[in-house]
């Protein structure tokens, strides 16, 4: 059986400013955990717009007719609907990856600050675990925010062939002397 020290009644185990030290390097995996949680949010909000996305193109392509015009759509529309859906798809799998990630890190920020708590009652044994557990929260966090990097990237691109599109339905469409 496992004697455990009596943090309450032995003086040199528990002292205001051990206590105190304790507490605020408990505070540091929290603000950690509050700022994935921020990235929690921003990226679950940028795969709902991604998500509904989809289904606007998705639905553009089943029914195969212009929302705005109620015509059927163009081979070269439905080309670059489908290189949308395409990008689109690719951008929600990274994302959901991401928010995985982003999930990891709370969870890895929580256990360290626990995980600090514990060790300072058993310092010499347990003081590596905090420190690991900060590290893998920090390393999910590093990994969520490069693959952030990677999607916006994406959705630029996305949107810069979009836009190509576009200058070049509209020259194709318009009357000489227009532009």
């Amino acid at each position: 059986m496992v004697n455990l020290p009596n943090i309450l009644t032995d003086p040199e185990l528990f002292t205001l400013s051990k206590g105190l030290a304790v507490l605020t390097s408990m505070i540091t995996p929290a603000l950690l955990l509050s700022a994935s949680g921020t990235f929690i949010l921003s990226t679950s909000n940028r795969l709902g717009r991604c998500v509904d996305r989809i289904r606007r193109i998705s639905e553009q392509l089943e029914y195969q007719i212009d929302p705005a015009t109620h015509k059927p759509l163009s081979p070269e529309r439905i080309a670059m609907l489908l290189r949308m859906l395409d990008y689109s798809g690719r951008r929600a799998r990274m994302l959901a990856r991401v928010m995985i990630s982003f999930y990891f890190a709370a969870g890895a920020f929580v256990a360290t600050s626990v995980a600090i708590g514990v060790a300072s009652l058993f310092v010499d044994r347990l003081s590596w675990l905090p420190v690991s557990l900060g590290i893998t929260g920090a390393l999910f966090m590093s990994y969520g925010g490069f693959r952030l990097i990677l999607e916006a990237r994406l959705s630029q691109e996305s949107l810069l062939e979009e836009i190509d599109y576009v200058d070049k339905t509209a020259l194709k469409h318009s009357v000489p002397g227009d532009r």
